[in-house]
C-alpha cells in the first residue's frame, strides 16, 4: 500500500471544494500577529486529515502554553492524525523550544521540519529533495529516524560555463514542456546549448513524485506533504468526498 500523501490546501482551497484529497492537510494557521495565540484553525476537517503550523508570521513572544492549548483542543475535536511544525527559519530559539514543548505536551503524533528535528524524539520532516540530487543520499542523515517528505515540485536551473557551474531555483511558470526523464533522479529535464554555455533544466512531474515516493518508501519514508495546487490529485489516485 502506497505511503499516505496528504495534499496541503488553503482555506480559500477547501472552502470553495466539494471533493477532497484521501489525505488533506490544512496549511492555514500560523502565530497570531496581535496576539499570544494562533490564527486561522480550523472550524471543520475531512477524516484522517493533517494539521499544519507554520512559522510565516514570526513566533516572538507567543504563549507556548496557549499554543499548545489551542492546538491540543483543534486536534480534539476533529479528525486530525497529527501535527506537522512547519518551521522555516532557522536559529529561532523560541521556535526551537516550541518544537520541544510541542512534542512533550500533545498526546498527538508531532512531525518537526528537519531545521528543528535535531535532539528530538519525533518524526523529521525533510524539505524537498533537489531534482539533482539523490534520495538515498539525502536522507541518509536521518538514518534511523521516522521521515516525512516535502514534495513540493521544486525545479532547478544550472548554467555551466569555463569559469565553472551555477545553479537556480527554477519558477514553476518556466519548466519546459515534454523533456527527457532520469529515472535515477525521478526528475525530467533538458539541456540548451550555447556557444559560450550549456544550460541543463531540471523539474519534476506528478507522475515523477509517485515514481519517488516509490523510492522513498523502500528507504523507511512513512508519510508525505505536498502542495494540493501541484497534485489533483496523484496519477491512478481519486479524489474522494470524505
Amino acid at each position: 500500500m502506497p505511503i499516505p500523501h496528504y495534499l496541503a490546501m488553503t482555506g480559500a482551497e477547501m472552502a470553495g471544494n466539494f471533493m477532497f484529497p484521501h489525505h488533506t492537510a490544512w496549511m492555514a494557521c500560523h502565530f497570531s500577529p496581535s496576539g499570544t495565540g494562533l490564527s486561522n484553525l480550523p472550524k471543520w476537517l475531512p477524516d484522517d486529515s493533517l494539521l499544519i503550523l507554520d512559522d510565516s508570521t514570526p513566533m516572538h513572544d507567543h504563549d507556548p502554553e496557549k499554543v499548545a492549548a489551542e492546538l491540543g483542543g483543534c486536534m480534539e475535536r476533529l479528525p486530525c492524525v497529527g501535527l506537522l511544525l512547519d518551521f522555516q527559519r532557522p536559529d529561532e530559539e523560541q521556535a526551537q523550544k516550541l518544537a520541544e514543548y510541542l512534542c512533550q505536551a500533545l498526546p498527538f503524533p508531532v512531525v518537526v521540519s528537519e531545521l528543528y528535528a535535531d535532539g528530538l524524539d519525533c518524526p523529521v520532516f525533510v524539505s524537498p529533495i533537489s531534482p539533482d540530487e539523490a534520495m538515498e543520499s539525502r536522507l541518509s542523515r536521518w538514518h534511523g529516524r521516522e521521515v516525512w517528505l516535502d514534495t513540493t515540485m521544486e525545479g532547478l536551473e544550472i548554467v555551466l560555463t569555463e569559469k565553472g557551474a551555477a545553479s537556480a531555483p527554477l519558477p514553476p511558470w518556466e519548466r519546459p514542456d515534454g523533456g527527457l526523464e532520469d529515472k535515477g533522479l525521478h526528475c525530467h529535464y533538458h539541456i540548451s546549448l550555447d556557444p559560450d554555455k550549456a544550460v541543463f533544466t531540471l523539474w519534476r512531474t506528478p507522475e515523477d513524485i509517485a515514481a519517488q515516493l516509490d523510492e522513498a518508501e523502500s528507504l523507511g519514508v512513512t508519510a508525505a506533504v505536498g502542495l494540493y495546487q501541484e497534485f489533483r490529485p496523484l496519477p491512478g489516485e481519486e479524489e474522494g468526498v470524505d
